[in-house]
């Protein structure tokens, strides 16, 4: 197994990138299973390894109106049925040591945000559960950095880790993309993930809500598979516009498939 303790990821002799994809925040409790449904469908017909993504809750917020979920518990039980019924890996994120040990009852990999990657005590507790963790390089950080992150985990006895690249600060406003960072993260023997869409944040507006560049996906993603990434790591959603997080940067699914196509295009030739 290419990704140990991920019994129920398909297709991991296909030879393709893995994907890492569902809407930012379980919104209610339909939509996560119907947005999921439709990208296993996909997956399935194309032999790309999947595993469906969405936050439980949102504790990285610009504004105190910002909505951040729909109770804790309440939504995770959303995310462990999408792997249930759909026997697909699941995947959220984690903000404390007590939230890693609520949500590795009902996720396959915990996922560590970019704002947190040096947190220790943090990465450490993740690790303790047992499950896969997938730790999103800080937009401070450089590459050649998450060889540390990479270790608290691997020193607890869990090898079960990947390193996610998701833009770098560029000013106050806007983050960049420095390609190089895939190949420097894979020398540590991990799988590295490409973030498409957060990487295309316009993060700290005055308005209190992420701006982004949506238009520049497929860009992003394109390069990100000619370098050779591992997996890609794209939020979706049926309405961008209407979603209640994260909307300015996701990927209308309506698009999912063609892009899929496309990359798969791309790997072939390599």
């Amino acid at each position: 197994m290419l990704y140990p303790g991920l019994n129920n990821l398909r297709y991991q002799d296909s030879g393709m990138f893995f994907l890492i994809a569902g809407p930012c925040v379980v919104e209610d409790e339909e939509m996560p299973m119907a947005i999921a449904t439709r990208i296993k469908r996909i997956t399935d017909r194309l032999g790309i390894p999947y595993i469906f993504k969405a936050s439980y809750k949102k504790a990285n917020r610009s504004r105190a109106d910002s909505f951040t979920g729909i109770g804790d518990v309440k939504a995770l039980e959303v995310i462990r049925q999408v792997g249930d019924k759909l026997e697909i890996p699941v995947l959220t994120d984690i903000h404390t040591e007590a939230e890693a040990r609520l949500a590795s009852g009902y996720a396959d990999v915990l996922q560590i945000p970019a704002f947190l990657c040096r947190q220790t005590d943090l990465l450490v507790a993740a690790a303790q559960t047992g499950r896969t963790i997938n730790i999103k390089k800080g937009q401070f950080s450089s590459a050649d950095s998450m060889k540390h992150a990479v270790e608290k985990v691997q020193q607890t006895g869990n090898p079960k880790v990947m390193l996610t690249e998701r833009g770098t600060t560029f000013g106050y406003n806007d983050l960049v993309v420095d390609f190089r960072n895939l190949p420097d993260m894979q020398k540590f023997g991990v799988p590295v993930v490409m973030d498409i869409t957060h990487s295309l944040q316009q993060p700290n507006q005055s308005s209190g809500v992420t701006g982004g560049r949506p238009d520049r996906i497929e860009t992003i993603a394109k390069a990100a598979i000619a370098v050779g990434v591992d997996g890609i790591f794209i939020e979706t959603h049926p309405d961008p516009a209407v979603a209640k997080s994260d909307g300015a940067n996701m990927l209308k699914i309506d698009y999912l498939e063609i892009l899929l196509e496309k990359l798969i295009k791309i790997r072939k030739a390599l």
